[in-house]
Parts: structure tokens; sequence; C-alpha cells
């Protein structure tokens, strides 16, 4: 297995999620050719969405007590940053503090403090081990999902990437390998989307296109377009899973005709 020193930086692939102009030339090219981290970065971008979808309507409610607690626990923050939380710090240190839990960093237990009246002491912060706890937060947070202040921490009542309502398995049809899997989520607002994941890539002669069947198909709906193994496609209001149950992914060919082209690469039903 590949290091982990190779793949793009967890920090690069949060600001990529929220579209923000981020990494290097030689970053862009690896995420075209490494299917790890373009999965990453897709799964990044359905979190901030979801975020966005929210809107700043949102309720938020404050957390126990014992939340910051446990966060800064979790991140290794050390007891300045617990005890800057209960205190309440100044503007500066909480600005300090709230980029420390965003790089995911921390600073040696044998740092010494800055001299009264002095200038502040710079130490290094050791690197964050990569992991999935660190991107989803890094994106949480700038997300608007996570909101710190004067040394408190708002949480959305409701966190990404929603509810899931129903799910199914894509498995292959007669000349196709590839499978895959569904997911039917609801978004704090109450609006719907169909998740698609595929395992690998199938080599269509077209493009794919994501549909909801009736178990005798003998009704479609047609979502939309599949742009690598990958989608997040939004459901209309009022459609009836339960007469339309069976998620299907085909080739289409370019030839301008919205009908399904008969040829089916994975099917599953939701469990509706």
């Amino acid at each position: 297995m590949p290091s982990d020193d190779l793949h793009v930086d967890d920090e690069t692939l949060a600001l990529l999620a929220l579209g923000e102009q981020a990494g290097t030339p030689d970053d862009a090219a690896h995420l075209t050719a490494c299917e790890r981290c373009a999965h990453e970065l897709a799964d990044l971008r359905d979190v901030a969405d979801l975020a966005r979808e929210a809107g700043p309507a949102a309720e938020l409610v404050a957390p126990a007590p014992d939340v910051w607690d446990r966060v800064a626990a979790e991140l290794g923050l050390g007891e300045r940053a617990h005890a800057a939380a209960h205190a309440g710090a100044t503007d500066a240190a909480d600005e300090g503090a709230t980029a420390a839990v965003r790089s995911g960093a921390t600073a040696p237990a044998d740092a010494a403090p800055a001299a009264a009246g002095g200038p502040a002491v710079v130490v290094p912060l050791r690197a964050r081990s990569r992991g999935v706890r660190g991107r989803w937060l890094a994106v949480a947070a700038a997300a608007g999902l996570v909101l710190g202040g004067a040394g408190a921490t708002m949480w959305w009542r409701t966190s990404a990437p929603g509810t899931v309502l129903a799910s199914a398995t894509l498995e292959p049809l007669p000349g196709w390998s590839e499978t895959g899997s569904a997911q039917v989520r609801t978004a704090p607002d109450g609006t719907r989307s169909l998740v698609v994941d595929l395992d690998d890539a199938p080599g269509v002669e077209g493009y794919l296109e994501v549909w909801l069947l009736k178990p005798d198909v003998s009704g479609l709906v047609s979502l939309g377009t599949l742009d690598g193994t990958s989608g997040t496609f939004a459901l209309p209001p009022g459609l009836d899973l339960a007469q339309f149950p069976v998620v299907d992914v085909s080739d289409e060919p370019m030839d301008g005709d919205p009908a399904h082209s008969g040829v089916s690469v994975v099917r599953g039903a939701l469990d509706v």
C-alpha cells in the first residue's frame, strides 16, 4: 500500500471540497490518477453541499459543558486549550485555538510558556496523522457545521451527511461485472437525495445515467448522469419511492435520445 505522504494532504482536500483554489499542479494531477483521493474528495464535497443546504436558519444548540473537553482531549490540545475554553480566551487566543483544531496539530508538552509582557514563543507543531476524523472535522468546521467563539462551541442539531432513509445493493446485469450501492438520504430541510457509489468504473461506450424504475419496469424516472463512480442526485418532491424503488444505472449512447437505452450496468431495489 502506498505511503500516505504520496497522497494529497487533508487540508488541501478540505479546501477543494469547499470550492477553494488550493493545492499544487502536482496535487491536481494526482487527483486525476488516484482513485482513493478522488473518492475522498467526492465524499467531502457531499458533506459541504449538505452543510450549505442546511442554510443559515438551521437551529443551533449549546452543547453540554464537557463537549469541548472531549473534543480537546481527542485532538490532544492540552491543558492550556482546556483552560482557555473554560475561562473565555481573548480573540487572538481563540483564533489560535481554532487554527489548532482545524489543523489537528498539537504543541509539544514541554513547550515553555511566553514570558509575561514578552513576545509569544513560537514552537513547531507536530504533523497530524492522516485519518477520516481529521478530514471530516476540517470540512465541517469550514462549512459551518462546527462554530467556535469565546471558548464555547456551537453545533448543528443535525449532522452530515443526513439521515439514511433506504439503501440498496447494486448488482451487475448480464455482461457486466461492476457492483455498487445506493442510499436515499434526507437533509435537515426535508429534501431527499439518492447517493450512488460504484466499486469500479465500467467501460461504457457512452455515458452512465441513473434511473428509478418500477419493479415491473413499466415506468421510470431519470435522475441524471453519473460522472465517475460516485454521484448525488436530488429526488423530485413527491416522488413515491414505494412505486419507484429500483435503482438502475445504464450505458447511454450519445444519440440525443432521452429514453432508456435498454442497456443496464447495475441494478438494485431499495429497502423501502
